[in-house]
């Protein structure tokens, strides 16, 4: 194993390291300069989470030597080997970072020109002689980039830095907006803590207003430009550009052959004894998956044939590599595969926490008392309190809203969409909902009415309401606790209409499960043996029979919902635990089939992930924001969108435009309905900036709910 000096402190505590390649040697940077890279220069980068597990980076910029590069990637190499073969690693091109390279650096990046050969230094100076300009860009990712010193090189759309040492100002151009004035801001405040020591003075300059020191550096102004489009344009993965590929040296150098030309991929393409390369280079993206059970040249030299594989396809410089061993997939590289499981994960609902953004969230468990102070658990469960407000609900008939006869309130039919308003006090404000459930079997012209009903009725209670749409099946916690006791019963078809019942099938199978906050749901199922499972209880009532099956991983809870389902269904039912079945319980279901034994229904969940719905480029595009994201990371000039696995909230600012607005839940939709996962009909939230539930304010950490009391340029102001 190769031993470099620098490795041994590397990854030794949470967070991150930065190394610079100087004479192909690693040298490291001072922590107050991290994220200021030369544009000349390589860059080495490790981040080590609490678990731990790593990230390398390796970051290239525009003008570094090809000698440079090949460093990097050797040390990028050596470093995986030396911390046990388990990092992933990253290729990063300027401008063209991964979001998890963007997310270290919260403040922004700053490119400035020159390196290593120029003789340009890392030394953290106070120098009080510097004379640099700064483009800043970008709304998520931030990227303040050194320019040519003249008037020639502003326009009116965009911020930028004039860096004079002691006075740093902010110049904001006539047409930039509110949100780019908060983030150049935000540069020009790390620039004087971290780069001067605090030691030099920051100035805000409007565009037309330039004083006199301004104008002896750069002359007198000139005629400014208009503003430019942005140019880091969004695409959305493009899933049909994508083939696979395996990797081996068996015939002593190493071979790459096709395993399929296009996606949607099986994960059992994925042997264990081999490497892969996914390729979406059209998208400028090329993934390496490193078998557990692969022979060590391979899994070594995985990056190094990876930049092979770039130059022999033609593919551009800017191309993103990442390298990850079994069990560190990254969600993009998940997306591309119709049936990826994570370990131990099934196909039902269930939670885990596992290393990554979210893993200093705890999994917390449900305790209804809390509700309201634990804001974190609300998120989790999905529970705004629990669930004993008043509760209205009408039946979508005829593009109105008929009342539901309070008596049959929890039975809902699959050929039927209700309106639910529930209505809860959180200290002194009354706080409203509306559910609008949505059957498998209704008609088009009602899931039309119901979207339109549901917009009636949230005007005519002044917009404060949050709205979630739910597909039938897919029901979040609180709204399966509204019934107090009693589990919600979802019948597979028909309609509640007088007259308009159609006839149940002669064998019915109804499952059974309580959610992490203790209520639950009976949901009818097709009645074949593989829909058991062992967590769970099923009813199943037959032309002759009546039986109650127990899973040996169910709860009490989900056995006393049944006796809910037996009255409704009538009759007197056997009861019948797993593996203790008669003969007439296989029959009525056609027969013995496999079904889920797993007794783990410990999903994996997701790392929650944010992106924004702008359309200040001239046309709507969405991009996540990168890292561990934060209250101020919702631009309320934007709708934003948070995905949080089984569910997905639209935010809506203030400030966003019509065209926003109009878009995002379109948008929100084809997200989900395109994902390989299958989460095809997870509820979708829409909530408005300062009416936000605890099951939103929950994942961001330490929500300040007077946070927009004041205008947040005004706070980053404060600062100067």
């Amino acid at each position: 194993m190769v031993h470099h000096q620098e490795f041994e402190g590397a990854g030794k505590e949470p967070g991150l390291q930065v190394w610079r390649i100087e004479n192909l040697d690693l040298k490291p940077v001072p922590k107050k300069l991290y994220g200021s890279f030369y544009t000349g220069d390589a860059y080495l980068l490790l981040f080590t989470t609490a678990a731990p597990s790593y990230n390398i980076h390796m970051w290239l910029g525009d003008e570094c030597s090809q000698d440079e590069s090949g460093a990097a990637a050797i040390f990028a190499t050596q470093m995986d080997d030396f911390l046990g073969g388990g990092p992933v690693q990253f290729r990063e091109v300027q401008n063209h970072e991964s979001n998890a390279f963007l997310g270290y650096f919260k403040s922004g990046i700053k490119y400035q020109k020159g390196g290593v050969a120029s003789g340009f230094q890392h030394v953290v100076t106070n120098d009080m002689n510097v004379k640099r300009l700064l483009q800043v860009k970008g709304r998520r990712a931030i990227r303040a980039t050194e320019v040519e010193m003249s008037w020639s090189s502003f326009n009116k759309g965009d911020c930028f830095i004039v860096d004079l040492g002691k006075d740093v100002y902010v110049w904001c151009g006539s047409e930039s907006n509110r949100f780019e004035r908060l983030k150049a801001s935000q540069v020009g405040i790390d620039i004087r803590d971290n780069e001067r020591n605090g030691r030099a003075k920051l100035h805000m300059v409007e565009e037309g207003a330039e004083p006199s020191e301004l104008t002896e550096v750069l002359g007198p102004t000139t005629t400014i430009a208009p503003s430019t489009p942005d140019d880091d344009k969004v695409e959305a993965v493009n899933r049909n550009n994508s083939a696979l590929y395996m990797i081996s040296d068996a015939s002593g150098a190493m071979k790459v052959t096709v395993v399929a030309q296009s996606s949607p991929f099986k994960q059992a393409m994925l042997s264990p004894e081999e490497c892969y390369i996914l390729d979406n280079g059209p998208d400028k993206n090329i993934f390496v998956w490193k078998g557990p059970k692969a022979n060590e040249k391979e899994r070594k030299q995985a990056m190094l044939a990876a930049q092979q594989f770039m130059k022999d396809k033609g593919y551009s410089q800017k191309t993103q590599i990442q390298v990850f061993p079994q069990g560190s997939e990254t969600t993009l590289f998940k997306q591309f595969f119709c049936d990826w499981r994570d370990k131990e994960e099934t196909t039902g609902p269930g939670k885990a926490y596992t290393i990554g953004r979210i893993a200093k969230v705890e999994q917390v468990p449900f305790d209804a008392s809390m509700l309201h102070s634990n804001k974190a658990m609300a998120a989790q469960h999905g529970m705004v309190d629990d669930g004993k407000g008043k509760v209205q609900i009408w039946r979508v008939e005829n593009g109105e809203k008929v009342p539901v006869d309070p008596a049959s309130y929890g039975l809902f039919y699959g050929g039927d969409c209700y309106l639910i308003l529930y209505s809860y006090r959180q200290g002194a404000r009354e706080r409203h909902l509306i559910y609008t459930w949505q059957g498998l079997k209704c008609t088009q012209d009602e899931l039309g009415a119901s979207a339109f009903l549901t917009i009636q009725l949230d005007d005519s209670m002044g917009g404060a309401p949050v709205q979630v749409r739910v597909t039938q099946g897919q029901e979040p916690s609180h709204l399966m606790s509204l019934f107090q006791g009693k589990p919600m019963i979802i019948l597979s078809g028909g309609t509640s209409r007088k007259g308009g019942q159609s006839q149940a099938g002669s064998t019915r199978l109804f499952h059974i499960r309580q959610s992490s906050a203790g209520a639950t749901r009976a949901v009818e199922v097709n009645p074949t043996a593989s829909n058991l499972n062992t967590n769970d209880v099923f009813v199943l009532k037959s032309p002759s029979a009546l039986y109650v099956w127990r899973g040996k991983g169910a709860s009490d809870e989900e056995v006393k919902a049944a006796k809910h389902v037996v009255n409704f269904l009538g009759g007197t039912p056997s009861n019948v635990s797993e593996n203790k079945e008669p003969a007439d319980f296989w029959s009525a279901l056609g027969g013995k089939k496999e079904y889920q034994t797993s007794k783990s229904l410990q999903g994996i969940i997701k790392p929650p992930r944010l992106f924004g719905c702008s359309n200040k480029t001239g046309r709507l595009v969405v991009e996540e924001v990168p890292g561990d994201f934060t209250q101020s990371d919702l631009a309320t000039d934007d709708v934003m969108i948070l995905d949080t696995w089984d569910q997905l909230f639209i935010w809506v600012g203030n400030e966003a435009n019509e065209e926003e607005k109009n878009g995002a839940p379109k948008i929100a939709k084809d997200y989900v309905d395109s994902d390989p996962a299958g989460r095809r009909g997870i509820p979708i939230t829409t909530i408005k900036q300062g009416a936000e539930p605890p099951t939103f304010t929950g994942w961001f950490q330490a929500w300040d709910s007077k946070m927009w009391d004041t205008d947040p340029l005004e706070r980053v102001r404060a600062r100067f």
